[in-house]
C-alpha cells in the first residue's frame, strides 16, 4: 500500500495485496503512521515514494502489530468512507453550517445559557435570572462578563443603542465585587508545586464568591487519579500556573491514567436522574463552566449552528436522530434509541464480538448497498432476515448508519467543540470538557452515544479473540464520528495528520472512560439546589403566594391530620418515612443510621408480601429524592440517607419506577 500525489485530488490511498512479507515493515511509513523514532520527537514522517511501487502490509494477528497500524487503520477507514461517498448515487442535501457574525456568537451564547435577561429580553424571568447569577462561581462569572463585553463592544460598532447591563453589576454588590478583585489578585500569585491541584485554595476562592454558594469541606488533596467533581473544573485548572504541551505520541492503553468518580456519601448524580425543570439548570450551568474551562485553559471555544434545510421525514438512513425515535415510539413506546440503531449493535454482539478484525474490515459495498436498501422496505415490517448479514457487513451498517446522520451524532453545535478537546493541555482537562459536552446534548443524541460507548468498549473486551485493541476502535470510529456529514478531507498534510491523531486520542478517551461522562459534577447539583432554595425564598415573600398559602393552609393541615392518622404517629427525630404507592405496605418509618442507603431501604420494601406478589423488579424502581432543594432527583443505592437528609431535611422520599427506563 502506498501514498499516490495526484495534481486534482490530493493524495490518493492505493491499496495492494503482496505475498512478501519483507514489505510489511515499510507500510507504516508510507501511510504516514509513526515510526518509533518520530514518536518520540513528537513529529511525524511520511515517505510517498514512487506511485508506481507496490508495497505490501502483513495483517498479523498479534496486538503489537496490529497497534503499529493503527494510524494505518485511521486512513483506511477515512479512504473507505470517501469511497464510499463517491459512489453514493442518490442526491443528498449536505448540512450548511452558519457562521454567525460578529457579535451574534455571544448574543446565542447568552441565550443557550439562559441570560437573555442581559440584553434585556425574558424579563419575565428576571429574579430567577438574578438568583441563577448569584450562584455562578469566580470562573462562571468571568466567562459571562467576557461574552458581555464583546456582545456590547459589538453593538456600539454598530450604533445599536441597547441598554447592557454591567455584569459586575449584576453577580455582586460593590462591597462583595471589592472583596472578590482582592481574592482574585491573590489566588492569580498562587502558585502550586508539581503542577498539581490544590483542593483547598480552591475550596477558598469558590466559598469566597457568594455567602449562598456550596460550601465544601476541608479536605486532603485527593488522588491524582480521581476527578474532583466537588470544584467546578474551571476553578481547578485556574489553579496551574503553567500547562502542560499535550505530546502527539503513542499511548499504551494499559498506561493512561486510571481517572475515578470518588465516592459520594450523598450520591452520585447521572443523567436523566433529575428532573426536567432541574435539567434545564444543569444545562445552562454546563455551558457556563464548558466556556469558563475553555477561557482559563486559553483554548476557544466556538458554537456552530446549522441551516434549515429539509431532510427525510421516514425510513431508517439519511434520517435525523429525532425523526427516526418520533417514528420509532409510535411502536414501541419508551424508546430512547432508535430501534435500526439496536438492532445492528444487538446482530453483531450475538455472534461477532470474537470475529477478527470487526469494525476494521469493512464488508463487501455492493452487499451493504443491497442490505440497506432491504432493511428500508422490511425492517419495520418485520420481515427482514438477520441472518443472511455478516458480521462485517453488519459492522460496516452500523458505521453507514453513524456518518450518514445528516445532523451528526455529535450535533453540528458541539461538533467543532468536541474537536477542540484536543487542544486542551492534559488528560484531565479534556476529560472534564468531554462531560461537560456530553451534558450538553440533546437527550437522543446523548443516548445514541452511550449506546455506540457501550457497544465500543464491549468490544474492547473482546480483543483477545477480535484483535481490536482500545486504540484501534478508536481509530476506526474517529473518523465516522468527528467529521461533519459529506466533507472528508481531500488532502493530507502534517496538520491533518496531527489532528487525525489527536482527534482518535478523544475517541478513545469516551470509550475508556464513559461512565464519566454521564455523570453530572457535584458542584453543579449543589448550584442548582442553591438555586432552588433562593427561589423558594424569594417566592416565599410575594404576597400572592402568601395568600395562596393561606388559603391551602386549612386543607394542608387536614391533610396532614389524615396521614399522621393513616401512620398512626408522627415520625420521630431520627426518622425518616418512605411512600411507596404501589406497594401493598405504602409507607414506612425508617430509621436513619451513618449506614443506611437508598439500597437499603429499596430491599426492605422488595421483601415485603406485597413488592414480591406484584412482581416489581428491584432495577424497575428508584428511591426518589423530592421536594426541598431540588425538584426530582433518582438516588443510586450507594446513597448515604442520613447524610443526605442533613443537606436536604425538607425532602420527601417516595419510591417509585424509574421515569428513565
Amino acid at each position: 500500500m502506498s501514498w499516490r500525489p495526484n495534481s486534482t485530488q490530493g493524495v490518493v490511498l492505493t491499496a495492494y495485496h503482496a505475498s512478501s512479507k519483507g514489505a510489511a515493515g515499510s507500510s507504516a511509513k508510507d501511510l504516514g503512521q509513526v515510526s518509533p523514532r518520530s514518536r518520540k520527537s513528537g513529529q511525524y514522517t511520511m515517505n510517498r515514494g514512487n506511485s508506481n511501487e507496490k508495497i505490501a502490509f502483513n495483517r498479523s494477528g498479534s496486538q503489537d502489530s496490529l497497534d503499529d497500524l493503527s494510524l494505518e487503520d485511521y486512513w483506511i477507514e477515512v479512504e473507505d468512507i470517501k469511497k464510499n461517498t463517491d459512489n453514493s448515487s442518490q442526491e443528498e442535501q449536505a448540512v450548511v453550517v452558519k457562521v454567525p457574525d460578529e457579535g451574534e456568537q455571544e448574543e446565542e451564547w447568552l441565550k443557550e445559557a439562559g441570560l437573555s435577561i442581559l440584553f434585556g429580553e425574558s424579563t419575565a424571568d428576571s429574579q430567577e435570572s438574578m438568583v441563577f447569577l448569584s450562584t455562578l462561581t469566580r470562573t462562571q462569572s468571568a466567562a459571562v462578563q467576557k461574552r458581555i463585553d464583546t456582545f456590547t463592544q459589538t453593538l456600539r460598532k454598530k450604533n445599536k443603542q441597547h441598554q447592557i447591563p454591567d455584569v459586575r453589576d449584576v453577580f455582586r454588590q460593590p462591597q462583595e465585587l471589592k472583596k472578590k478583585d482582592e481574592d482574585l489578585n491573590g489566588f492569580e500569585s498562587t502558585e502550586t508545586k508539581n503542577g498539581d491541584l490544590n483542593d483547598k485554595s480552591d475550596c477558598t476562592a469558590q466559598n469566597n464568591d457568594s455567602k449562598e454558594e456550596l460550601t465544601v469541606p476541608e479536605e486532603s488533596p485527593v488522588p491524582v487519579t480521581d476527578i474532583n467533581l466537588e470544584i467546578s473544573f474551571a476553578e481547578q485548572a485556574s489553579n496551574l500556573k503553567e500547562f502542560s504541551v499535550v505530546k502527539n505520541e503513542k499511548e499504551d492503553d494499559s498506561l493512561l491514567p486510571n481517572f475515578r468518580v470518588p465516592q459520594d456519601k450523598t450520591g452520585i448524580t447521572k443523567v436523566g436522574d433529575l428532573a426536567p425543570q432541574d435539567m434545564k439548570k444543569v444545562l445552562s450551568l454546563a455551558l457556563i463552566e464548558l466556556t469558563a474551562l475553555f477561557d482559563v485553559l486559553g483554548t476557544d471555544l466556538k458554537l456552530q449552528r446549522a441551516a434549515k434545510l429539509k431532510f427525510r421525514e421516514s425510513g431508517l438512513f439519511k434520517v435525523p436522530l429525532t425523526t427516526l425515535l418520533e417514528q420509532d415510539q409510535k411502536r414501541v413506546p419508551g424508546t430512547r434509541v432508535p430501534l435500526i440503531f439496536q438492532s445492528l449493535i444487538h446482530h453483531i454482539e450475538n455472534e461477532g464480538l470474537d470475529t477478527e478484525g470487526i469494525l476494521r474490515i469493512p464488508g463487501v459495498s455492493t452487499r451493504i448497498k443491497a442490505q440497506c436498501q432491504e432493511l428500508e422496505a422490511k425492517f419495520y415490517e418485520g420481515t427482514f432476515n438477520w441472518d443472511t448479514v455478516k458480521q462485517h457487513d453488519a459492522a460496516s451498517l452500523l458505521k453507514f448508519f453513524i456518518r450518514e446522520l445528516p445532523l451528526p451524532l455529535l450535533t453540528v453545535e458541539y461538533l467543532k467543540a468536541f474537536h477542540s478537546v484536543q487542544y486542551l493541555p492534559t488528560k484531565k482537562n479534556q476529560l472534564q470538557a468531554l462531560n461537560l459536552l456530553v451534558i450538553l446534548l440533546p437527550d437522543v443524541h446523548r443516548d445514541t452515544l452511550k449506546a455506540l460507548l457501550e457497544f465500543l468498549q464491549r468490544v474492547v473486551d473482546h480483543r483477545e479473540q477480535n484483535k481490536m485493541i482500545l486504540r484501534n476502535v478508536a481509530m476506526v470510529m474517529a473518523p465516522n464520528l468527528f467529521t461533519l456529514h459529506n466533507s472528508q478531507p481531500r488532502t493530507v498534510d502534517q496538520v491533518v495528520l496531527a489532528s487525525a491523531a489527536r482527534t482518535a486520542s478523544v475517541m478513545l478517551l469516551m470509550i475508556k472512560y464513559q461512565n464519566l461522562l454521564w455523570t453530572i459534577p457535584k458542584f453543579i447539583v449543589g448550584q442548582v439546589r442553591q438555586q432552588n432554595t433562593a427561589n423558594q425564598k424569594k417566592l416565599t415573600k410575594e404576597k400572592a403566594m402568601k395568600k395562596i398559602l393561606k388559603r391551602m393552609a386549612y386543607d394542608r393541615e387536614k391533610y396532614e391530620k389524615a396521614e399522621r392518622s393513616l401512620n398512626d404517629s408522627d415520625v420521630p427525630q431520627g426518622f425518616i418515612r418512605v411512600q411507596a404507592p404501589q406497594f401493598s405496605k405504602v409507607s414506612m418509618a425508617i430509621q436513619l443510621t451513618e449506614e443506611l442507603k437508598a439500597g437499603d431501604i429499596l430491599a426492605r420494601f422488595l421483601s415485603q408480601d406485597g413488592g414480591t406478589s406484584r412482581n416489581i423488579k428491584k432495577e424497575e424502581v428508584c428511591l426518589y429524592e423530592i421536594g426541598g432543594n431540588i425538584g426530582e432527583r433518582c438516588l443510586e443505592d450507594g446513597t448515604y440517607m442520613k447524610d443526605l437528609s442533613q443537606l436536604n431535611p425538607s425532602a420527601d422520599w417516595v419510591i417509585k419506577p424509574k421515569s428513565n427506563v
